[in-house]
């Protein structure tokens, strides 16, 4: 049975945001806030039809913000410790509540976000939400955890730096001396003490504007200053707590966590915890922002997770390529290193974190990365994710505030994405702003996104790469092109890429190694249709003596289905 399916990524805060203000560094009140409600049912339907499956809400949990709700009994943060007038999303403040600012009506914002959750199931569609285990807010209070819950910290010996049942890691006998304005626009400067370690692993009361300054390491019994020895017996009291936070969640429907950061939690925990949730809701998935492939198999064997983030192989490995830094060779070798765990590694070429595709920083023009795109769909069974407004072509060339201009979304400042406004427009989300070439792009990622679950082929079959027999021939240039086969039962498909910024006319070699792995009969005549255009295909025949040739134009591919 297949294990694929299509993750699509946003961010409440922004989705649904129609101010058209976009003043740098602006509030709530002036730039507006996307809300949980403005996250309709057409708007799912228009999801859902892109080819998505699965949607990762990022920002449910509350974290830290400079805005005030003081006057719903939340607790004000100090500004100083707080980046952007939004604040980060992975500066939890209170792990057993839902953001504010998301809510239409604030003291009934959990009961909005549970509608969401029950009108994205409606939708065909199964949610996905952040968990962030290895660090929280600076200022961390819950005031909705239920009754005889002790909060994190309340019950630590802050006179050891490191305690296995504490759930901070503290500098005794020192304040907190963050190396950055300390004041901000508060009437006193932020008070901490003893200071507690920062959650980028700065043991030190002096973090930097570089570190994680506004978020504090969590404790799961892992003395990092001691050697790292590690004191799991008996089982730490942040495991315990943290076990309590995923059932919460968990008993809110939802369908699977990411997991912030995973590696830098102690793998034992994970072995500890997945299974017990799982015990409860057993088709809970868990996926894992790693990036130390040293770690993956560990996460996964041992660790329980169901996927993990493949960023520092094939996301980076696409990037170059398209960026003409790399060879397209190379995903051959990107591929290969984790061909015992392909199904379990998520591509993308967009996410919160990553620079826009079509922004300067990266391609500058987001149909450069169409053949990438095709690679991370169609390449194998692993899991895909896109970003909210990367099938749009979002530029991300705004200076929101707190993130600059950076060639990201910004997920720290107040802000209206005007790709995503202008599909949205006003809840209609019929994409009437919608530029031509925006609309073409999204018209891609439908098909391309679509074919990946409905082509049996691409949905369970084996993937046979064609480069090694095409690295030395003419009529290919493998530094630019990539080749390979897909075959499930009797759907074959060819699937050729162009990262060049000329058509091409290749002759892919098919080796007869490939007829015999995959069942193939050779020497036929058969004709092609490319799924991508639903145009067919010249006849031509299917062997390897002869070649096989396909025209692509730029930056562009086919997905041949041979009949």
């Amino acid at each position: 049975m297949s294990s694929k399916f299509v993750i699509y990524q946003l961010l409440p805060r922004l989705f649904g945001n129609t101010t058209h203000v976009n003043l740098p560094n602006g509030s709530i009140d002036i730039n507006g806030c996307g809300k949980f409600n403005a996250i309709t049912a057409k708007a799912l339907k228009g999801i859902r039809e892109l080819g998505a499956t699965h949607v990762w809400y990022t920002g449910v949990i509350e974290h830290a913000a400079q805005t005030n709700y003081s006057e719903f009994g939340i607790r004000k943060d100090h500004s100083a410790i707080v980046k952007g007038k939004a604040g980060s999303p992975y500066a939890i403040k209170d792990y057993y509540d839902v953001d504010p600012d998301l809510a239409t009506d604030v003291p009934n914002r959990m009961q909005e976000f549970e509608a969401l959750v029950e009108r994205t199931h409606k939708a065909g569609m199964k949610v996905l939400i952040d968990f962030v285990p290895n660090h929280v807010a600076r200022q961390y209070a819950s005031d909705a955890k239920p009754a005889g819950v002790a909060d994190l910290g309340e019950n630590d010996n802050t006179n050891h730096a490191f305690n296995p049942q504490n759930n901070f890691y503290y500098i005794p006998n020192q304040f907190f001396a963050g190396q950055f304005n300390l004041l901000k626009d508060e009437k006193a400067p932020y008070h901490e003490y003893p200071a507690k370690a920062s959650g980028n692993d700065v043991f030190s009361a002096h973090p930097t504007v570089n570190d994680w300054y506004e978020t504090v390491k969590l404790n799961y019994g892992v003395d990092y200053q001691g050697g790292n020895t590690k004191h799991f017996v008996p089982v730490p009291d942040t495991w315990t707590k943290m076990l309590d936070i995923l059932l919460f969640w968990a008993g809110k429907q939802i369908d699977g966590f990411r997991c912030d950061m995973a590696e830098m939690v102690p793998v034992e925990f994970w072995s500890w915890v997945i299974p017990k949730v799982k015990e409860q809701f057993p088709n809970i998935i868990f996926i894992a922002e790693a990036y130390n492939p040293a770690v993956y198999r560990s996460y996964l064997d041992f660790g329980h997770f169901d996927y993990l983030y493949d960023k520092v192989g094939m996301y980076d490995t696409l990037r170059n390529i398209t960026c003409g830094n790399e060879s397209a060779r190379r995903i051959s070798v990107m591929w290969q290193r984790v061909n015992d765990i392909l199904p379990k590694m998520l591509f993308f070429l967009e996410n919160h974190d990553e620079q826009r595709i079509a922004s300067r920083f990266f391609a500058g023009d987001a149909r450069k990365a169409v053949p990438a795109m095709i690679v991370t769909a169609t390449l194998s069974t692993s899991v895909v994710m896109v970003y909210a407004g990367q099938e749009l072509g979002e530029p991300a060339a705004d200076a929101e505030g707190f993130s600059g201009d950076d060639g990201r979304t910004t997920i720290f400042d107040y802000w209206s994405v005007d790709s995503l406004r202008s599909w949205y427009n006003k809840g209609k989300c019929d994409g009437a702003y919608l530029t031509t070439d925006q609309q073409e792009l999204r018209s891609f990622y439908k098909q391309l996104l679509n074919i990946s679950l409905q082509e049996k082929a691409i949905r369970e079959g084996e993937m046979f790469d064609l480069m090694y027999v095409n690295c030395n021939n003419p009529r290919f240039n493998p530094d630019q092109q990539f080749a390979y086969l897909r075959k499930a039962g009797d759907e074959l498909l060819l699937i050729c890429v162009n990262f060049a910024d000329t058509a091409a006319e290749v002759a892919v070699n098919i080796p007869k190694h490939a007829f015999d792995y995959l069942g193939l009969q050779e020497n036929l005549q058969v004709g092609a249709v490319d799924l991508l255009t639903d145009l067919a295909e010249p006849e031509q025949k299917f062997s390897s003596e002869l070649p096989y040739v396909v025209k692509m134009e730029k930056y562009s591919g086919k997905i041949l289905k041979i009949k």
